[in-house]
């Protein structure tokens, strides 16, 4: 073929792809593609095709309706003439005109760009003081749900005594939460009424209580070296006539009222969240179990199940300490003759559920109250807790605590200590299971790592 016999087939091909861009609809016409065009441009891989297959130089042309093999020998043989380029070209005309109708897409955006690496950064900051700002908001919530766990896996080995009875687990729910109500009850209809008169009384005669202690020889010496006595009352009219103290007072009671209120809400909120919970503990435990990988689930299956049970019995345990200490401590106020004994016995044993130090604060209080009655007695309180505190370290909790938690003393104090400052009585609450379960976890997962590497 001649010379001019392909400028006249190229210029062909020029006006074919020319009418072709001015209707890129229009799939009826076979147009020429860019392999054409440069294999009429370069004879040499015109020749080289004519070499290899033996096929006429015209039917090279590549057509919309050509397979992809014709492409690609096309695109290889551009690479070995030097045109990478425009092999890159030839092997992307066809899912161009056939997938994007509309042009190509631009190239992505570049990862490593300091603008983009910035943007992102500056969002995820963003995102992680959303999430500590949303955090703050939810304490309140997050603590009731913490309370409803705990008083949940305080329950739950009630239940599942019921349950191994033949009992189903609904109704054993029903009827751990009839007894506690019932419990309850009992309680407030024993103590309430007392609690109320002899905290009234308590109220009246806390300025005889008061005089009494000012008379008393060691503090009159003691106020005629440093009149502290003489301090204490002008600080006290200060701020009586301080009307920003005054106003600070009335909306301390209102914030009383307000928490009192509150409180009553939130404990409602919180034993029917308890209820829930106890009721579907099973399939909260398997939908949480469903989330560790399959090849671990026995093991974190095997932990947990120690950690709740632990966690219920330390619960119940404490409990039952709490309550033998007001029972005992009831009954030898009771005989010694110390007032609100009533009032007195339900403080030390709320006090007892707080660990390490919440008996030994309970029984200050005892010694306090009767030291302002009779010293006599207030020597008897003093030697019945301290026979008693043995008692209980040695004999009771020992007895009590023999199936729940074993955690070193040391770590003990700490945890409390570190509950305590964080949550209050509810983190000293929680400190001590806590702490179990992380020695646990120390126990049987840490040191067996360690001892494989």
């Amino acid at each position: 073929m001649s010379v001019l016999e392909r400028w006249r087939e190229f210029r062909h091909a020029q006006r074919e792809a020319l009418r072709a861009s001015n209707h890129p609809n229009d799939r009826g016409e076979a147009t020429p593609t860019a392999a054409d065009l440069l294999a009429d441009v370069l004879p040499a891989l015109r020749q080289g095709s004519e070499a290899e297959g033996g096929r006429d130089a015209h039917e090279e042309h590549v057509t919309p309706h050509s397979g992809s093999g014709t492409t690609d020998a096309t695109a290889a043989d551009l690479r070995e003439a030097g045109g990478g380029d425009a092999a890159e070209q030839v092997g992307g005309v066809k899912d161009t005109e056939t997938t994007q109708r509309y042009g190509r897409a631009g190239r992505p955006l570049n990862r490593q760009s300091p603008f983009y690496m910035g943007f992102v950064g500056a969002l995820g900051v963003l995102l992680a003081l959303l999430l500590w700002q949303t955090l703050g908001r939810l304490t309140t919530t997050i603590t009731l749900v913490v309370v409803a766990f705990f008083l949940t896996l305080a329950l739950n080995p009630l239940v599942e005594f019921l349950t191994r009875r033949g009992i189903r687990r609904s109704g054993a729910v029903s009827l751990v939460f009839l007894g506690v109500i019932v419990v309850f009850t009992l309680i407030g209809l024993l103590v309430v009424p007392p609690v109320v008169q002899q905290g009234g009384d308590l109220a009246a005669k806390s300025p005889d209580y008061l005089n009494q202690l000012l008379n008393n020889p060691v503090v009159k010496d003691f106020d005629q070296h440093y009149k502290v006595v003489d301090k204490i009352e002008a600080e006290f009219n200060k701020r009586l006539t301080d009307g920003n103290f005054i106003s600070q007072v009335f909306g301390g009671v209102l914030g009383v009222g307000a928490a009192v209120i509150g409180g009553i809400f939130q404990a409602f909120t919180v034993l029917v969240l308890t209820l829930f919970l106890l009721a579907s503990l099973p399939r909260v435990k398997q939908a949480a179990y469903a989330m560790v990988p399959a090849s671990r689930r026995p093991r974190v299956i095997s932990l947990s199940e120690e950690i709740m049970r632990r966690t219920g019995s330390y619960a119940i345990g404490q409990v039952a300490v709490a309550t033998i200490n007001a029972i005992c401590s009831w009954i030898m106020m009771s005989i010694v003759g110390i007032p609100y004994a009533a009032v007195l016995a339900v403080a030390v044993g709320f006090l007892g559920l707080v660990p390490m130090v919440g008996a030994t604060i309970g029984a200050a209080i005892v010694v306090l109250v009767a030291l302002f009655t009779n010293t006599q007695d207030a020597v008897i309180a003093a030697v019945y807790y301290v026979v008693y505190q043995q008692v209980e370290n040695y004999v009771i909790a020992p007895k009590i605590m023999q199936r729940t938690v074993s955690v070193p003393g040391a770590v003990t104090v700490v945890a409390a200590l570190a509950g305590g400052t964080l949550l209050g009585v509810l983190g000293a609450l929680l400190a001590i299971p806590v702490a179990a379960g992380l020695l646990l976890l120390y126990e049987e997962v840490l040191l067996p790592r360690q001892r494989r590497h």
